[in-house]
């Protein structure tokens, strides 16, 4: 019960920019090579696997002279991806609707510019709004939260 206040408060507290509809996005003022430390581990201690990791901002590098004017128009100081995964709700997704399993892996993206990283997440909920798997996508978008949420905490007070 103590953790469920914790996180909810958590929750509340966090600050958010207005969102697409179906991306959750959190802010935190750190490095994103720390934040992406932090947000790894807390995944994994969340029993979310992470199977593969993209370094996003590396592999566009390559490509800025032959973009010219049109590589990097944000400005965006770094982009790192990961892919993971929970076995358990990949099997409960693919119960209730195998047509779901399109969300599986899970994919966190993290952005950095000017002293803030961005985290964003492709929202379940999003993908599930007419399937029969609306509960079970619920529950792990919920679980994503706290295990994001938990990275942040951690990336903050390291």
């Amino acid at each position: 019960m103590q953790r469920l206040l914790f996180v909810s408060l958590l929750l509340l507290s966090t600050s958010l920019m207005a969102e697409l509809p179906g991306v959750r996005e959190w802010k935190i003022q750190q490095p994103l090579e720390k934040t992406y430390k932090a947000l790894y581990e807390s995944l994994e201690n969340n029993r979310f696997w992470v199977v593969f990791e993209a370094n996003i901002s590396s592999n566009l590098e390559g490509f800025a002279k032959k973009w010219g004017d049109d590589y990097n128009q944000n400005k965006l100081e770094g982009i790192r991806s990961m892919v993971f995964c929970n076995g358990w709700y990949a099997n409960q997704v693919s119960n209730k609707d195998p047509r779901l399993l399109a969300i599986c892996p899970l994919r966190i993206t993290l952005t950095h510019k000017e002293g803030t990283t961005s985290i964003l997440f492709v929202r379940p909920t999003y993908t599930a709004t007419e399937s029969d798997a609306m509960g079970i996508a619920k529950e792990l978008e919920d679980a994503v939260a706290i295990a994001v949420e938990e990275g942040i905490i951690k990336a903050e007070s390291d």
